[in-house]
């Protein structure tokens, strides 16, 4: 299987290219497109292809990093939302058997992935034996927090995710405890993953340059660590109503998020439990203390017949 033209892909091409078609980039939709040659096959270099995997691309721009995955792997599914790069991709792409092109929002919405693109990705898992699924895209900007993210909790989750996304974001998800950037988004991946910042990309490596600095970045999920919480829902909204005060002292934001279902000394009892002081912040807490903080107030709440907020 032979890579298309546009895996070349520089900013003449480019220019070339859609000048034929009467298009220019579009910011709304964060059409920066990576023309540094050495880069875009870093990407696929440190995805780490195999024939039987299935690589989910969101973004499909021109088509150049489709190009170079299709000829390594068992299928892509590559979704791209403007129908005019779509039309443009489809051409390049065309010889490539492999790869199914969808002209779509990858999003159903901001906490879930469209039906359809999650459809087609199952249908290639389930069309060969010991396929594994991985992301693998320059991800727009406006984009790229709900697509990592989202897919943690999606009914297919990726064995990795291998993306360019803006410097800032990248800095939140690898983010420690007790830094400026550590968040909500930071404990949910890193509770069920390894991250890796590969590579921090100038704006100079795009066309059209960015007025931000870009990042590399390999996030690797490991089934043991999901293995860990027992329910990932319960865990997805415990983290993100602990953040929402991540400067409070943590007995504060506890009382005034589960006070109908556990009271003052449930809370109390619960921080007791788990070895926290109750003037600590969310920013401060490791993982492991979040996961088990977590798990305690999951197990009291449970006892006391759910939370109350949740009835209502």
């Amino acid at each position: 299987m032979t890579a298309p033209a546009q895996s070349n892909q520089t900013v003449s091409f480019l220019r070339r290219r859609f000048a034929e078609v009467g298009i220019e980039p579009h910011a709304r939709h964060g059409q920066n497109f990576l023309v540094d040659l050495n880069l875009v096959r870093l990407i696929v270099e440190r995805a780490e292809l195999e024939p039987r995997d299935v690589v989910l691309e969101v973004g499909t721009g021109t088509g150049s990093l489709t190009g170079l995955v299709a000829p390594r792997v068992a299928a892509v599914v590559t979704v791209e939302i403007d129908p005019r790069l779509w039309q443009l991709a489809h051409e390049e792409l065309f010889a490539l058997t492999n790869v199914i092109m969808l002209q779509q929002d990858a999003l159903r919405n901001k906490s879930h992935f469209d039906e359809r693109v999650l459809r087609a990705v199952s249908e290639q898992m389930a069309a060969g034996p010991d396929r594994r699924f991985k992301l693998v895209a320059n991800l727009p900007y406006n984009v790229a927090t709900p697509v990592i993210a989202n897919l943690l909790s999606a009914p297919i989750v990726p064995h990795s995710m291998t993306v360019t996304v803006q410097k800032e974001l990248g800095d939140r998800i690898a983010a420690r405890p007790g830094t400026k950037d550590y968040s909500a988004l930071s404990v949910w991946i890193q509770s069920q993953c390894h991250v890796e910042v590969v590579r921090t990309l100038p704006p100079t490596v795009f066309w059209p340059r960015p007025k931000v600095t870009s990042a590399i970045l390999h996030i690797r999920v490991d089934e043991s660590l999901r293995g860990q919480i027992p329910d990932r829902e319960f865990f997805h909204d415990f983290v993100r109503a602990l953040f929402l005060h991540r400067r409070k002292f943590l007995r504060g934001v506890l009382q005034s998020r589960w006070k109908a279902a556990l009271g003052k000394s449930g809370v109390d009892q619960a921080l007791a439990e788990t070895g926290l002081n109750p003037e600590a912040r969310a920013e401060q807490l490791e993982i492991g203390q979040m996961l088990a903080l977590c798990e305690t107030i999951r197990r009291m709440t449970a006892v006391a017949g759910g939370d109350a907020q949740t009835k209502k």
